[in-house]
């Protein structure tokens, strides 16, 4: 029994030593990639990390630059419009979320018409053909923490989705060009270096009720955190319920080998002996 056992543990050391030393070799395309694509700028957001959550004053603002500049033309269909009152969240007051749904309009079947949103619908989808649905962008699109390093950075970092749309965002240089008609943008951030959507946001594109700065670096990484609760706006809670699983689970290995150390205890006494 005791030969199976130090034989199990061995197996399982070997396979997480293996794992670990295999890890950088798996994610080493990404890490090309991502260098070919221009750097990313580490941003020390509030829900990174383990015990990270999100800052409710910081999607709010990230909602407003979402209204005012982007939802002209990008979606966010898989997001219900009632989650902006959510804890952990945007966290409005159920009033102020009817107001805001109120803003937009919805086609009806029943009524054969259209009229204003509720609570209980969704975001309008993208208003302009070939803008992506922005409401899973923040996962899609991976940035620096992924690729390097061990996936542990992954848990205690992010994969970077948030600092990607960030970095796009900043990423303009002003030069322009034209091909088969169609206008586009330079940009060090995008994937081949150009893109067709006109830089979004100047810097003081807004007026932020908290007074916070509306340069276009704040601006960008408050709507890349936005984004990034629309495509978790559970992670906070996920988290708790994570570390506590964690926490049980530490607690019933130590009761475990306890509980092993004691049955086996005359044993290993009597097989002293002799």
């Amino acid at each position: 029994m005791e030969r199976t056992v130090k034989v199990t543990f061995k197996n399982l050391a070997l396979t997480i030593a293996t794992t670990l030393a295999l890890a950088p070799a798996l994610v080493a395309g990404p890490a090309m990639a991502a260098e070919s694509e221009g750097k990313i700028e580490n941003i020390d957001f509030p829900f990174d990390g383990i015990f990270g959550a999100y800052d409710r004053n910081q999607l709010q603002r990230g909602l407003q630059v979402y209204t005012e500049v982007c939802a002209a033309c990008h979606g966010l269909k898989y997001v219900p419009l009632r989650t902006l009152h959510d804890e952990g969240g945007p966290a409005l007051p159920e009033d102020q979320v009817r107001a805001y749904a109120e803003q937009f309009e919805i086609f009806d079947p029943e009524l054969d018409d259209t009229r204003p949103r509720k609570p209980t619908d969704p975001f309008p989808s993208s208003g302009l053909e070939g803008a992506p649905d922005l409401s899973l962008m923040a996962k899609a699109r991976a940035g620096f923490h992924g690729p390097y390093g061990l996936g542990i950075n992954q848990l205690t970092k992010g994969i970077g989705g948030a600092e990607y749309i960030a970095a796009l965002l900043q990423g303009y240089t002003g030069e322009e060009k034209e091909e088969a008609g169609v206008t586009l943008y330079e940009n060090k951030v995008f994937p081949g270096g150009w893109i067709a959507m006109a830089p979004p946001l100047a810097g003081d594109d807004v007026t932020f009720a908290d007074g916070s700065a509306n340069t276009l670096r704040g601006e960008a990484i408050d709507v890349a955190a936005f984004l990034r609760w629309t495509a978790e706006p559970h992670q906070n809670g996920r988290k708790h319920v994570g570390f506590l699983a964690v926490l049980f689970l530490g607690l019933l290995a130590v009761l475990l080998y306890l509980t092993n150390k004691k049955i086996w205890a005359p044993f290993k006494s009597r097989r002293a002996k002799h």
